[in-house]
């Protein structure tokens, strides 16, 4: 018979031994349950915020005044904001989403169905003027907010995102996210064609 430390020197060898495979399972694994945690995460959040409460809807636009953006001629203020429906597009040349959405702008440009103003967020001026360049400048005016200062005011939430204004200068509907062709057509300009069409009634009384 052998002593009792050797037994139990045995035992906790054998335990040991056994669980370096559970410790090795779980080192394996564990990268693997914080990816998909960090990707349940990032699709709530995504989600969900397209369903965050605005407290400006139904509110007359912020007060404010911005220069244009480097290589254009007008910037954008309050009162442009007033007179017409418009859609007014927070946007920067570092936001990819903001790329993905800038086609339907330009096509809603050349329709004329709306005014479109742009507001480019935080951007280095060299480089939202070489965007517009590239891409194409959709907007009526487009104005530089270089600290984020107006986007604050507005309730942005994060880039891109973009709001229907209503002829009387108060915020109708917003949109947080990539506008998507579905978006734009199914939620965006309803708003847009009841609010011409309220415009186009109180100005025939």
């Amino acid at each position: 018979m052998t002593p009792d430390g050797e037994n139990s020197t045995t035992v906790d060898n054998s335990e040991a031994m056994a669980a370096k495979p559970r410790r090795g399972f779980a080192l394996m694994i564990a990268p693997l349950i914080a990816f998909a945690l960090m990707g349940l995460f990032g699709w709530g959040l995504f989600f969900s915020s397209r369903d965050l409460p605005s407290p400006l809807i139904d509110k007359p636009v912020p007060e404010f005044a911005l220069a244009p953006v480097q290589g254009q001629t007008d910037g954008l203020a309050t009162a442009d904001l007033r007179g017409q429906v418009s859609l007014v597009n927070f946007f920067a040349s570092w936001c990819v989403p903001c790329r993905a959405e800038h086609p339907l702008f330009m096509e809603l440009a050349q329709s004329g169905e709306v005014k479109l103003y742009g507001i480019n967020y935080k951007d280095l001026p060299d480089e939202a003027e070489a965007w517009l360049e590239e891409l194409g400048n959709p907007y009526t005016r487009v104005g530089a907010d270089l600290n984020g200062r107006v986007a604050i005011d507005w309730g942005v939430y994060g880039i891109p995102e973009t709001f229907v204004v209503a002829a009387d200068g108060t915020i109708a509907y917003k949109v947080i996210g990539q506008l998507t062709r579905p978006i734009l057509e199914n939620q965006v300009m309803p708003v847009v064609r009841r609010l011409n069409a309220e415009n186009s009634g109180s100005m025939t009384q």
